[in-house]
């Protein structure tokens, strides 16, 4: 099983928002949004978003909305 993992990082590396899930439309969509809503300033600073996927749900962080479960 392929787990898609969206995380919205703060300069330091920080993870500030984070949304899993199994459907890679759902994923892609998500990670849109959330460089969408980075502001100019926010990438100025060094905020980022990372795509990623992991095999289990033990590998997503656990402060994660979890979709698809």
């Amino acid at each position: 099983m392929t787990i898609w993992v969206n995380e919205q990082l703060d300069p330091m590396g920080m993870i500030h928002a984070c949304i899993a899930c199994c459907d890679e439309q759902q994923a892609q969509d998500c990670h849109e949004s959330f460089e969408a809503n980075l502001s100019a300033e926010q990438k100025a600073e060094g905020w980022s978003t990372r795509l990623r996927t992991v095999e289990s749900w033990d590998d997503v962080p656990v402060n994660s909305l979890k979709l698809s479960v």
